[in-house]
């Protein structure tokens, strides 16, 4: 007893002892770092929005706000106007999202789960995420030559039962809007399903547990429990994989059929800004340039808006939860 409390007054009289020199100076220059790295890259951005800019300021200054709500786009007469562009462009991401983020997230948690065993959830899980790897211009050789055919029966029976639909009211003529948003369907899944896979499992093993405690079934655990505690990195992988399709170039461009009309139906040609970009960049010239440069901001300007809004939404689930 008496050994024991000797040892308990050597330990509180135990002196801690300070830093050296060398560690603080250590420690204060990994922080400084840091924060040079994080400023860095917003500079970068803030850089990147700025020459932009500037190089879009003739189109500015000549059509102002107009360019976002006009449809032509004619270089002889220097008469440009980015809707159809910016409309394609949102439509595409959108018709994507909606297809990707269903399905990427039930993979993400048929891979998380003990559904299979664990060999072959590895081997599930790395082919998934292969799918990222494959350029872009294989997608869109796939989509020409085995894609666009598979869509003619399905887009002729949309068209000959639901043409009064306005999403369906044009014929079926292969390169158009539903063969590249399809693509990026395909491109951007491997992205949600290995982001939200990610947060999945790094859960906590105690919320599974003390939810199927409680007397919650399975699935009941994963819908109310598992997936609201991963939602985070559920929006942050859904908003990479919204960047991916909005700024996809190569893929969309030789799917979509590049056709700078205003037009409703998915099943009729259609453009974006990014293949605007790349069909007409290295020949543009004049007030085109500026032109090109002003739908560039645009698209930054969108892919900006994106991110902001997905904060804002998880920042208050998260205030709710």
């Amino acid at each position: 007893m008496a050994s024991s409390t000797a040892n308990t007054d050597d330990r509180r009289n135990r002196r801690i002892e300070p830093r050296s020199r060398q560690s603080q100076l250590a420690n204060e220059g990994f922080v400084w770092l840091t924060r040079i790295f994080a400023f860095a890259v917003a500079a970068l951005l803030i850089f990147i929005g700025i020459e932009i800019g500037i190089d879009a300021i003739p189109a500015i200054q000549r059509y102002g706000l107009s360019f976002l709500t006009t449809s032509d786009w004619n270089p002889v007469e220097d008469d440009y106007g980015a809707l159809p562009m910016i409309y394609g462009t949102l439509v595409s991401s959108f018709i994507a999202l909606l297809l990707a983020v269903p399905i990427g997230v039930g993979t993400a948690i048929f891979l998380s789960e003990d559904f299979l065993p664990r060999p072959v959830r590895t081997v599930l899980s790395f082919m998934v995420e292969l799918l990222a790897a494959i350029p872009s211009v294989v997608y869109g050789l796939w989509g020409i030559f085995v894609l666009i055919p598979f869509l003619g029966p399905i887009g002729d029976w949309l068209h000959n039962n639901f043409g009064w639909i306005p999403l369906f009211q044009t014929e079926y003529i292969g390169p158009g809007m539903l063969p590249a948003a399809l693509i990026l369907t395909v491109m951007i899944l491997p992205i949600i399903a290995a982001i939200s896979r990610g947060s999945l499992i790094s859960l906590p093993p105690t919320l599974r547990q003390g939810a199927l405690g409680m007397g919650a079934t399975r699935w009941t655990a994963i819908f109310r429990v598992l997936v609201p505690a991963a939602f985070s990195g559920i929006v942050g992988g859904t908003m990479l994989a919204l960047g991916r399709a909005m700024g996809e170039t190569m893929a969309v461009t030789m799917l979509i059929g590049n056709a700078n009309d205003l037009n409703f139906s998915i099943l009729a040609p259609a453009n974006t800004i990014s293949s605007l970009l790349a069909n007409q960049f290295a020949e543009a010239g004049g007030l085109q340039i500026a032109a090109l440069m002003y739908a560039g901001l645009v698209l930054f300007g969108l892919t900006l808006i994106v991110n902001v809004l997905a904060e804002l939404i998880v920042r208050r689930v998260n205030v709710y939860r």
